[in-house]
């Protein structure tokens, strides 16, 4: 989830306000920032600022509007994303306003500017913000593609006239990745490649907001010969918003699922959602022969264009199990890794920018411990202070003394239930209830083949509760993690809340109330874990 709020003389203003998937709870609901902090400290956003149209950016913007009442602005194709959000829930869309990249603007203190950037979604921008002496630039997502498909590649000299910079708050995502990221052009070649091998169908799946991903396979589609159609109500949603702001218009005609047994198997390429081995989506009806509209069948083949996102290693494997006994090819990340390219920049892409921009101070953002490590090791051999590695809730000061963080608040989690946010069931921290103090930790984890690895930092916050030995306590929870089996998170989590409540009867004075959160993480690299070592 992003959503960032920036404060000068008393007066806010927010960047971004995305949800995340809860996979360790039952259901996967959708989980949104938790405004209670805010609300407790008088905070209230005079406007929302959204850098680009990504779920994890916008998708909790139609459920806390509301609660604030401010415009907001945002790109073109973020803009109408937004819009289909706010009618889905009966909102007026009139707070919404379209600013192109490039535009600037007043908000109270701040003087704003959207700046263009290259990532997996077209219109992805960086925001330029003044206010007073400080010059702060928010990069949001980001990465130096020289061959895009849709849009430009960066212009350097926009962001060399910014230098020198305050801060930066910047993507952490790859940061440990040695290199520079791949390009969209090179994935779009090499898709015509393995198209060119295919035979009978061929059913790709990408995330549906990769619209260069998703042209790449159309114009591969055409060049090959085949007919192109789209499964799954979020590609078909952002096609269509996107075809209506003139992204798409050298996509080829599309075919109607419900056509699709009419024509040949080798003329047939059908663009998919369903990567992530979502129980629901498109690719996972296919894999279980539930589709109305087309059966798979053995000599056909399922290209994964995309990363698996950590946690979602096992129903990945599932679902390839259930293609595989089809007897269906499988074209993935592990033995075609050219039929991807990551959205985020590697370290040569961070150095080039942080020359260009030349900022003083950098806050990294986004991503684990170890990504934040990462960074602040790069902005470090640039001569860059970064001597903050921010987690959820922190209140940070900067001024001419640098960085500090002031107060660290705790973000009990909020979940989408039934058109309503509501605390997680179960987490009532009345007075009453938490009379014996409250325990709250999210705990980032990995699958591995034979169980669940915990990875980076352990966020815990006990400063209510009985004094504990937090070493003792980390080493018991990774033995937790080593024996327990389970396939989802949300077992996971059903297995360890009771050992975890019973490890703190038999450790604590006094028994607190728990608050747990299970989140998917990324597993290391060899090069990571070797150079810890």
């Amino acid at each position: 989830m992003n959503l960032t709020l920036y404060g000068y003389d008393d007066q806010w203003i927010a960047v971004d306000c995305g949800m995340m998937i809860r996979q360790d709870l039952p259901n996967a609901p959708l989980q949104v920032p938790n405004t209670d902090t805010l609300e407790t400290l008088g905070i209230k956003p005079q406007a929302l600022f959204i850098t680009h149209g990504h779920e994890d950016h916008i998708g909790a913007v139609a459920w806390l509007w509301p609660k604030w009442n401010c415009p907001i602005y945002a790109t073109p194709l973020a803009a109408g994303l937004l819009r289909l959000k706010f009618a889905e829930r009966q909102l007026s869309s009139g707070a919404i306003h379209v600013i192109e990249p490039g535009d600037a603007m007043q908000q109270g203190p701040f003087t704003l500017r959207y700046l263009l950037l290259t990532h997996s979604i077209p219109e992805s921008c960086a925001i330029m913000m003044m206010a007073g002496e400080y010059r702060v630039l928010h990069s949001g997502d980001w990465k130096l593609d020289p061959e895009p498909l849709i849009g430009s590649p960066v212009n350097a000299a926009n962001f060399r006239a910014l230098a020198p910079i305050d801060l930066l708050v910047g993507d952490s995502t790859n940061a440990p990745m040695p290199g520079h990221s791949g390009s969209e052009g090179d994935v779009a070649r090499a898709l015509v490649k393995t198209l060119e091998k295919c035979t009978g169908r061929v059913v790709v799946s990408c995330f549906a907001s990769n619209l260069a991903r998703v042209l790449a396979i159309g114009l591969a589609a055409q060049r090959c010969g085949r007919r192109v159609s789209l499964m799954g109500r979020s590609m078909e949603r952002m096609v269509s918003v996107a075809k209506g702001l003139g992204y798409l218009d050298d996509f080829p005609p599309l075919v109607p699922p419900h056509d699709l047994g009419y024509l040949p198997p080798d003329e047939v390429v059908v663009i998919a959602t369903g990567s992530q081995g979502e129980p629901r989506a498109a690719l996972q009806r296919l894999a279980q022969g539930r589709h109305p509209f087309m059966d798979l069948a053995p000599g056909d083949s399922v290209i994964f264009s995309a990363k698996a996102i950590p946690g979602n290693e096992r129903p990945i494997e599932q679902l390839k199990r259930r293609l595989s006994k089809i007897g269906v090819t499988l074209f993935d990340e592990t033995n075609h890794p050219e039929l991807h390219a990551t959205g985020h920049p590697a370290q040569e892409e961070l150095k080039k920018f942080y020359q260009w921009v030349r900022p003083k101070s950098l806050l990294p953002v986004h991503g684990e411990a170890r990504h934040q490590e990462s960074h602040q090791a790069v902005a470090a051999s640039l001569g860059i202070s970064a001597p903050l590695a921010p987690t959820n809730g922190d209140m940070i000061v900067f001024d001419n003394q640098g960085l500090r963080c002031e107060q660290r608040y705790p973000q009990l989690p909020c979940i989408v239930n039934q058109n309503s946010v509501i605390p997680h069931p179960g987490l009532d921290t009345s007075s009453s209830k938490a009379r014996r103090g409250s325990l709250f930790l999210a705990l980032p984890v990995t699958a591995s083949e034979t169980g669940w690895w915990r990875i980076g930092r352990l966020m815990l916050d006990a400063s209510s509760a009985s004094p504990l030995d937090e070493e003792s306590f980390s080493d018991w929870l990774d033995t937790q993690l080593e024996d327990i089996k389970a396939d989802t998170l949300a077992d996971l989590r059903l297995a360890l809340q009771p050992r975890l409540i019973q490890w703190l009867a038999d450790h604590c004075q006094h028994m607190p109330d728990v608050h747990l959160q299970i989140m998917a993480a990324e597993m290391p690299s060899t090069e990571g874990l070797n150079s810890s070592s």
